[in-house]
């Protein structure tokens, strides 16, 4: 089955019972590199009715400093830190020779990831389908293309591997030993997506690096998510797939649209209004900051349930290709631009006031 045929295969499952509603809070913590964070995740037991959660709660002084490093990057990297000039720039380079191989190759005027999937299991158990993670590629491709109704980021995912180990330590608990597994299983450099499926939890659902994390453990640079949070898994309400949109948010530079709370500067993406706390299940009209916008409860980076969750938006997806240029394109000379993408939304700086 080609990739087209993947796109055109129904990418969100229409789960009975599965309808937005409000739901309680809950705590917890998982400890990543020495720092508290947060992760995503579903608990509550059967009915599953919490917040989701993933461990890339980074707390104001990290998210700032991470925003300030991107800037610094930039500056030192393409010589501005206007993401829109940027985009300009990458819009307007000529690739020389022949066509660019990998992830920075043009297609349709999109960036194009080169994913390596691993399945680990144990046994029968997670075990999934390549029909299942072609499922979960098309999905990728319908919420970062625009097509569940936000706006395209101009980032398409490509399969380029898959892999099964059978490993019930691994299967069982991933989060302890995420470093065996990614040092025995990942493939490719900076620009290549290592996604991991396993039993990750319903009090995580999944966990992801930065780029900004890349240069310090390379090996550990990826997103694992639970195998049941594919679309039509068993963890509903987080069963379309919508883990992994979210978790590879991350890997390309996004930080959680409620970082911060009502306090600048958020998540530093100018058209993601701010929201003081993560949505539960899907509070419709929910307006916490008083600054201007209501809460993008329906945002991919958010924590709603999967029904409720619809795209990203222009600033998001413009953010996306100026930390690909910074951290995960191929490192070109000082102020040069070697990377293609898609068109450019509306200007504003890296980390700006909102």
């Amino acid at each position: 089955m080609s990739e087209g045929e993947w796109e055109r295969t129904k990418v969100a499952p229409a789960a009975g019972g599965d309808d937005c509603v409000r739901a309680g809070t809950t705590g917890g913590t998982a400890a990543v590199g020495g720092t508290a964070l947060r992760g995503r995740g579903a608990s509550g037991g059967a009915a599953r009715s919490a917040q989701a959660r993933d461990r890339a709660d980074l707390g104001h002084e990290q998210a700032t400093a991470m925003l300030a490093d991107l800037r610094r990057t930039l500056l030192d990297r393409f010589g501005t830190t206007d993401e829109a000039l940027l985009d300009s720039r990458l819009l307007g380079e000529t690739l020389p020779g022949p066509a660019r191989r990998g992830s920075e190759r043009r297609a349709t005027g999109s960036l194009v990831v080169p994913v390596r999937f691993h399945v680990v299991h144990s046994g029968g158990s997670g075990r999934l389908s390549t029909a299942a993670v072609r499922r979960q590629i098309a999905t990728l491709n319908a919420a970062y293309g625009g097509r569940l109704g936000g706006s395209d980021t101009h980032v398409r995912f490509r399969l380029d591997s898959l892999d099964r180990t059978d490993n019930s330590a691994w299967f069982h608990n991933p989060q302890r030993n995420e470093g065996p597994i990614k040092r025995r299983l990942r493939k490719g450099g900076r620009g290549t997506l290592n996604l991991y499926t396993a039993a990750v939890g319903s009090d995580v659902l999944g966990f992801s690096t930065f780029p900004q994390w890349y240069r310090r453990d390379p090996r550990l640079d990826g997103v694992i998510v639970d195998f049941r949070s594919l679309p039509y898994g068993s963890y509903a309400p987080f069963n379309h797939g919508f883990t992994a949109v979210h978790e590879i948010g991350h890997w390309l530079g996004l930080m959680h649209t409620f970082e911060g709370g009502c306090v600048s500067p958020g998540d530093g993406v100018a058209d993601t209004p701010y929201e003081q706390e993560p949505a539960q299940g899907c509070p419709q009209g929910r307006d916490t900051c008083p600054q201007r916008g209501r809460d993008p409860i329906h945002n991919f980076m958010d924590y709603a349930h999967d029904a409720c969750m619809r795209g990203f938006t222009t600033g998001q997806g413009r953010r996306i290709r100026a930390v690909w240029a910074a951290y995960r394109s191929r490192k070109p000379g000082r102020h040069r631009v070697d990377l293609g993408t898609g068109a450019p939304g509306a200007a504003r700086s890296v980390g700006a006031a909102r």
